[in-house]
C-alpha cells in the first residue's frame, strides 16, 4: 500500500508568542517543522502546506527530504483540501494528515494508524480522558462532566486517500479536525493508542516540554554482519541485489548475495534476532535459491515492528574481481529500494585484500555490513 504525509503548517501560531509562526521556531536545535517531516520522512512522500510568506523557511526545514511544498488556506480544512489535491495526480491508497505543531510524534503511533487501515476506512490516535471534568465560571466550579467514552484527539489522522478526499469536497465547512469531516461523509473511524509525548505545542509552555522530550536519549542500537561466499561455475554474481557479469558465480544455499547477506544479518544482530539461519533455515527447500531481497525486507520490517528506524547501513565488499565501483551507485539504490530508506542512508564500497587470504587468491567474496538502528 502506497502511503502519503500531509503535513498542515499553513497556520500563524500566534499563541506561542515568539514573533514568527511557532512552526518555524527553533526546538531542541531544529525547526519545529523539521522534527515533524524527519518522524514521518519513513513512511513516503510528504506534502507539507504552508502560508505564501513561509516558502523560505519551509524549504530550509524540508531539505533533504522527499517533500513538496504546497500553499494552504485561510482554514485547516482549505490547508488539507490543497494537500489532497496535490497528491492526486499520482494518488497514493492510504494519506496521514498530521498537524506540524506536533513534533513529538512517535513512529509506534504512525504505525497503529497505517496497521488499523487495513481494516477501515479511517483511524486516528486518541487519549481516554481520565481527569474529573468541571464546568465553571468566574473562577468558580459550577458542575461536573461525566467523562465516560470521552477521548483526547491527536494526529496524524489516518485515511483512505479517496475516501477523504471526496468527504472534504463534500463537507459544508467548520470540522473541527478530518476525523469530523469523515464522520460527516459516514466514513467510520478506528481509535489507536495515542501518547502523551504526543504534544501539540500550543502556547509558549509547550516548548520546553517538548524540547525535553524530544532531548530524552533515543535508543540507538548498532550491528555487524559479516559473510563469505565461494566461486563456482557461473556467468555472473549478484552483489547488493545487482546481477553483475563475471567469469564465475557465487555459490550458496539461495542467490549467494553475500552484501546483501552480511546488512541482512546487521540487522538481525541491532535487533538481538540471530541470523538469516535463524529466520530462514537452510534445511528448508523453500529457500533454495531464494532471492536474499526475501531475506533483506524481512530484516527491514521486523526493525520498523519494533519501532526502529534505519537510521543507515554501510556494507563493504572483499575481493578482487569483479570490480564494484562501476555498479554501486545502482546497488545503493536498490538496496534502498527494499528496505524504504533514502539511497544516502545506504553505502556500499569495495576493498580488496592485497592478493592476500582466499579473497585475494579470487576464491571468493566476503562482506562486512554495519547498521544503525533509532528508536525515538
Amino acid at each position: 500500500m502506497k502511503t502519503a504525509a500531509i503535513i498542515v503548517a499553513a497556520g500563524r501560531g500566534s499563541r506561542a508568542g515568539g514573533g514568527v509562526p511557532k512552526q518555524w521556531r527553533p526546538l531542541a536545535g531544529r525547526p519545529v517543522a523539521r522534527w515533524t517531516l524527519e518522524a514521518f520522512a519513513p513512511f513516503g512522500p510528504m506534502v507539507l502546506v504552508i502560508h505564501p510568506d513561509d516558502r523560505p523557511e519551509a524549504e530550509a526545514a524540508a531539505q533533504g527530504l522527499p517533500v513538496t511544498l504546497v500553499n494552504g488556506a485561510a482554514d485547516r480544512a482549505g490547508s488539507v483540501r490543497a494537500g489532497l489535491a496535490a497528491l492526486a495526480e499520482d494518488p497514493p491508497d492510504h494519506v496521514l494528515i498530521h498537524d506540524v505543531a506536533r513534533p513529538c510524534v512517535s513512529g509506534t503511533v504512525i504505525r497503529a494508524v497505517l496497521e488499523a487501515l487495513a481494516d477501515a476506512p479511517g483511524a486516528a490516535p486518541a487519549l481516554a480522558v481520565t481527569d474529573a471534568l468541571w464546568t465553571g465560571d468566574q473562577g468558580q466550579v459550577t458542575g461536573t462532566r461525566d467523562r465516560s467514552g470521552l477521548w483526547r484527539a491527536q494526529t496524524p489522522q489516518g485515511f483512505a486517500y479517496a475516501a477523504i478526499a471526496a468527504a472534504h469536497a463534500a463537507h459544508p465547512g467548520g470540522a473541527l479536525d478530518d476525523v469530523e469531516v469523515a464522520r460527516t461523509a459516514g466514513l467510520p473511524v478506528t481509535i489507536v493508542p495515542g501518547e502523551e509525548r504526543n504534544l501539540k505545542i500550543t502556547g509558549p509552555e509547550d516548548f520546553p516540554r517538548a524540547a525535553a522530550l524530544l532531548e530524552t536519549k533515543m535508543d540507538i542500537r548498532l550491528g555487524n554482519g559479516f559473510d563469505v561466499h565461494r566461486f563456482g561455475p557461473g556467468d555472473h554474481v549478484v552483489l547488493c541485489g545487482l546481477r553483475v557479469p563475471h567469469g564465475r558465480g557465487l555459490q550458496g544455499h539461495s542467490d549467494a548475495d553475500v552484501g546483501m547477506h552480511a546488512v541482512t544479518d546487521a540487522i538481525y544482530g541491532a535487533l538481538a534476532e540471530g541470523d538469516i539461519g535463524r529466520h530462514f533455515p537452510p534445511s528448508v527447500p523453500q529457500w533454495k535459491g531464494a532471492t536474499s531481497e526475501i531475506f533483506l525486507r524481512h530484516a527491514a520490517e521486523l526493525a520498523r515492528a519494533r519501532g526502529y528506524t534505519i537510521s543507515n547501513v554501510d556494507v563493504t565488499l572483499i575481493c578482487e574481481q569483479p570490480k564494484i565501483t562501476p555498479h554501486a551507485a545502482a546497488m545503493m539504490a536498490e538496496m534502498a529500494r527494499i528496505m524504504g530508506l533514502e539511497v544516502g542512508r545506504v553505502s556500499v564500497k569495495a576493498t580488496t585484500s592485497e592478493r592476500l587470504g582466499f579473497t585475494g587468491r579470487e576464491e571468493g567474496i566476503a562482506a562486512l555490513a554495519t547498521a544503525t538502528l533509532v528508536k525515538p
